[in-house]
């Protein structure tokens, strides 16, 4: 085990060190520039194209293989909205300081041009299997996409199995079993504390219990297939994502007139604790990577901007616009990240956990109960049922957007029946995250995480010049209305169908 652990934390280092996070940010930064800082300078016009159209066009339909616009979005945040909005933004801000909630809105800024860009490329190179539907991700544009260089094929065959590996464990990991482990603590320790269950295996049976409901209800949804899980994903996501917000809000309310020195706090300390500043030079500059590093990686936890997942399920959209689908990228981190995150970060700063005096958490403080506590201290005891039913959601639906990730990558591995394999097993190992300790289990999923990424931001850096024409070409048409040919596929037949479609207004 601590061969293990030794292990884990040399490859977590790297992927999550100086070279993942300038790779990280440094393609957010490319990104950003060759779009001409779309998420800024065509504000209006994607938040008009997701936001707008949420109850409206997003609905059509018209293809059996294809999920809505507005489906496919909620589908992809039922993975993306989960415990790191709650937990993690504890985490960041434990470890980083407030300044670290910063570096999550920097990660997210330059976050939205790399998952628009990654969608962009998952409508691209997206292609049928051999059920009809749509399937897309990273897998296929390293595969098409940079192996199309010349002398890259091998190279982006291989990125793309090792993507493919890295999702597929991670999905056991941080997609499923500690998502289930986290859910089970809270359950047990909030509303079962006080009942005596007895044990078996040397396991309490009340996390037996917890699992075993949780695993039924998963089969229930997962079995049903990807359609379920939209459908689900649709129902569930909008209304806790707004519950949660509005009582994050009231919270904030109650003690609004801290709020200028949280904010205040947050740009302050962006560089570190002011207490340590004043030390050592070596150790001034330690802790401001790691003010950097907790809050860019609790923000790629949060958001998923690089890591690629998501595309797998916004390659399912029925759009047949590349460019189009990007922009529900940009708003999906834009709600994850500048929406849900802050409202947490704020009231956690506001709570009197964290001396914004000199940006340290004050002793005793445990990260994992911070917004329940907040919340406590303002509803009592209902204020924490409401923050533990809210991690609840969040982790459930973070396991079905999992599931689905996890089948797509085996798919492309192994085939369509073996997919349907790996979903029972996924099924099965529900039981194991409510049993397990799990405090590895984060830790490893951490670094796959991360691992995940670096395959992905490769093959993005090397297709700029393709993620530049394809903006220019929608910019062209949609936005300044010249009337050129639009550039929807790698596919020749499916460039001349979707050609088709959207020359009769079906996008």
């Amino acid at each position: 085990m601590e061969t293990i652990i030794r292990i884990n934390d040399a490859v977590n280092g790297f992927a999550w060190g100086t070279f993942g996070l300038s790779l990280l940010l440094g393609t957010g930064i490319i990104c950003s520039l060759i779009t001409g800082f779309f998420q800024i300078t065509h504000i209006r016009h994607w938040m008009k194209n997701t936001f707008g159209v949420l109850n409206g066009r997003g609905r059509i339909i018209n293809d059996a293989g294809a999920l809505s616009q507005r489906r496919a979005f909620w589908t992809s945040l039922c993975a993306t909205i989960g415990t790191g909005n709650i937990a993690g933004v504890s985490t960041a801000i434990c470890l980083g300081g407030p300044g670290a909630v910063f570096w999550m809105w920097v990660a997210a800024f330059f976050g939205m041009m790399v998952k628009y860009s990654e969608n962009l490329l998952g409508i691209y190179y997206r292609r049928r299997n051999s059920e009809g539907a749509w399937v897309g991700g990273p897998m296929y544009y390293l595969e098409d996409g940079l192996g199309s260089i010349k002398h890259c094929k091998r190279f982006g065959k291989i990125l793309g199995i090792l993507f493919c590996i890295f999702t597929a464990l991670a999905s056991f990991g941080i997609g499923n079993m500690a998502q289930i482990n986290k859910i089970t603590i809270n359950v047990g320790a909030t509303f079962l504390a006080d009942r005596e269950m007895g044990y078996y295996k040397g396991i309490s049976n009340v996390n037996w219990a917890i699992g075993i409901v949780l695993m039924v209800a998963m089969a229930a949804i997962i079995l049903g297939g990807f359609r379920r899980v939209a459908l689900v994903s649709e129902t569930l996501v909008p209304y806790m994502s707004l519950i949660y917000v509005v009582g994050c809000f009231l919270v904030i309310l109650m003690n609004v007139k801290g709020i200028p020195q949280v904010f205040e706090s947050i740009f302050k300390f962006a560089m570190g604790p002011e207490a340590i500043k004043g030390g050592a030079a070596g150790t001034a500059v330690q802790i401001a990577f790691n003010t950097i590093k907790n809050g860019c990686k609790r923000g790629v936890f949060s958001n998923e901007a690089g890591l690629g997942s998501s595309v797998m399920v916004h390659s399912t959209s029925c759009t047949r616009e590349p460019v189009r689908q990007g922009l529900w990228g940009i708003a999906e981190v834009f709600l994850d990240t500048f929406i849900i995150c802050t409202f947490t970060a704020v009231v956690i700063l506001n709570s009197g956990a964290i001396d914004l005096t000199n940006g340290l958490t004050k002793p005793g403080t445990n990260d994992s109960i911070l917004v329940a506590q907040a919340f406590g201290a303002h509803f009592g005891k209902p204020g924490e049922w409401f923050v533990v039913v809210a991690i609840t959601l969040f982790a459930f639906t973070t396991v079905m957007g999992w599931s689905f990730y996890g089948a797509k990558t085996v798919e492309y591995l192994l085939g369509v029946t073996v997919a349907k394999i790996y979903r029972l097993i996924f099924i099965g190992l529900v039981i194991c995250g409510a049993v397990m300790e799990s405090n590895l289990a984060w830790d490893v999923s951490d670094t796959f995480n991360g691992l995940m990424m670096i395959p992905n931001l490769i093959g993005l850096v090397a297709q700029i010049p393709l993620i530049i024409k394809l903006t220019r070409n929608y910019i062209d048409r949609r936005i300044k209305g010249k009337e050129i040919t639009p550039i929807l596929s790698y596919d020749p037949d499916i460039q001349r169908d979707a050609l088709r479609a959207v020359q009769k207004g079906a996008d």
